[in-house]
């Protein structure tokens, strides 16, 4: 059994007398531990998919199978619990909130939790190690480069210790330097940790770090890559 499976996944919006269809009538499968990478042009729905998985938004028809657990019934207060714990969201423009620091922005997800404040404190502080920023907790994200607010990003992601991460266009704003150490940090992530990550992104350098690439285009899945056996270091 996959660890996330998608059947005849379909998601609507109705804009006027128009119904516009992101995602229209997908099936998919990822295995756990999997680092699959979605392309495809704009509007295609990959972004579509990955707040449907992330528990962000519900599909209007179709089922959303995560771990045995069917998004596509849970309300809107169930998915936000849900999410809490199994997802970690990497957003290309980082979303750090700028009057925190590096150190309390990896600690907001975990003030939803019930821990204690030690525990609290040791896990973002394994969070940023792991992110390789711990040297930069106490500055704002103003004081940071690109890259450094992404790794931080990736930390906050990561500090509840969810099975899964979605990333959309997590190298979109990075230069090319920057890039690899992000993308290199998602793939050990996935290598050493057994995150299972679905990634966005338009950049076909940046579907090497991944294990294999699927085409999505008109809400469909049209093509799809090769797995790979080894991925650059």
């Amino acid at each position: 059994m996959a660890m996330i499976e998608c059947r005849e996944l379909t998601r609507e919006y109705h804009k006027a007398d128009q119904v516009i269809r992101p995602l229209d009538g997908l099936n998919l499968d990822v295995p756990r531990g999997d680092f699959l990478a979605l392309m495809g042009p704009s509007g295609s729905g990959k972004t579509t998919l990955l707040n449907l998985i992330a528990g962000i938004d519900s599909p209007t028809r179709g089922s959303l199978t995560v771990e045995g657990s069917d998004l596509a019934q849970m309300s809107r207060n169930g998915l936000a619990a849900w999410r809490s714990t199994h997802v970690g969201y990497v957003f290309q423009l980082y979303n750090l909130v700028p009057v925190l620091t590096a150190y309390e922005n990896v600690e907001l997800p975990m003030l939803l939790q019930k821990i204690s404040r030690r525990q609290r404190h040791e896990r973002v502080s394994l969070a940023l190690e792991r992110a390789g920023i711990a040297d930069r907790a106490d500055h704002y994200p103003r004081q940071l480069s690109g890259g450094q607010e992404q790794r931080v990003a990736i930390a906050r992601a990561i500090v509840t210790d969810p099975p899964i991460l979605v990333a959309d266009e997590p190298t979109g704003d990075l230069d090319k330097a920057s890039a690899h150490t992000a993308m290199t940090l998602l793939q050990q992530l996935n290598q050493d940790l057994g995150k299972t990550i679905i990634m966005v992104t338009h950049d076909p350098q940046t579907t090497e770090y991944a294990k294999h690439t699927l085409h999505l285009d008109k809400g469909q899945l049209v093509e799809a890559g090769v797995e790979r056996e080894e991925v650059p270091a």
